[in-house]
This record gives structure tokens, sequence and C-alpha cells, in this order.
């Protein structure tokens, strides 16, 4: 069983940048592919980014490559999301995911791919 919780949403302006975390318990946290999804009103989950359990894998979502970074410190059992040059279509709810298989080489962008869930954090970007 693994328990996430995410942090460090808010409101912010366009431009601006913010740095998501997501907490992990359990033993086996250094062994799971990561990721990161966000939910807009009225939208779907999309994806957002991901990580592999050793950090040496990552992918993004084409809408935030090259302004975001996923990265991940095992010893903490903690994933970050660092979110530069936002935009008001940021906006949603940021949640993040750990996939039950471990050591998993590959990244995956399939909310079906994943089997634990934060309960999400708001983050608002004001135009």
């Amino acid at each position: 069983q693994v328990q996430l919780v995410e942090s460090g949403g808010g409101l912010v302006q366009a431009g601006d940048s913010l740095r998501l975390s997501c907490a992990a318990s359990g033993r086996t946290f250094s062994s799971r592919t990561m990721g990161w999804f966000r939910q807009a009103p009225g939208k779907e989950r999309e994806f957002v980014a991901a990580i592999n359990w050793s950090g040496g894998n990552t992918g993004y979502a084409n809408s935030v490559k090259g302004r975001f970074t996923i990265s991940r410190d095992n010893a903490k059992n903690t994933m970050y999301l660092q979110m530069n040059s936002l935009k008001p279509e940021d906006t949603a709810v940021y949640y993040c995911a750990a996939r039950e298989a471990q050591y998993d080489y590959t990244t995956r962008s399939r909310t079906y791919d994943y089997d634990y869930w934060g309960q999400g954090t708001q983050v608002t970007v004001s135009s």
C-alpha cells in the first residue's frame, strides 16, 4: 500500500513558478514509477509528467515540455514537479500517482497505468 500527499499548490500570476511535492509513505517508493496528472474543471484528467523508479527516465506532455521538470528524492520518499513560466491554461488540480509494479524502467502516461493516487493540490494561474 502506498499513500501519497501532494503540497505546494497555490495562486500565482502568469509567468511565475511553483514547485509541487508529493510525499509517499511506504518502504517501496524508491522502486516505483511515479507520475503527475492534472484535471481542470469540466475536463478529463490528463498526463503531465512521469519518472521511473531510478529517476533515469522521464516523460512529459507536449504542453509542459521545456517548462516543467519532474524529479524525485528516493531517500526522502518525495517526488517533485518544478513548474516554470506558468500559463493560465495550467490551472488545474494536480495529482501525483504511483504504479503498483516495481522496477519498471519505462514511464507511463495513462491514468489506468497507475494504482495509487493522492488527493490533489490546486494550482491557479491568473492572467
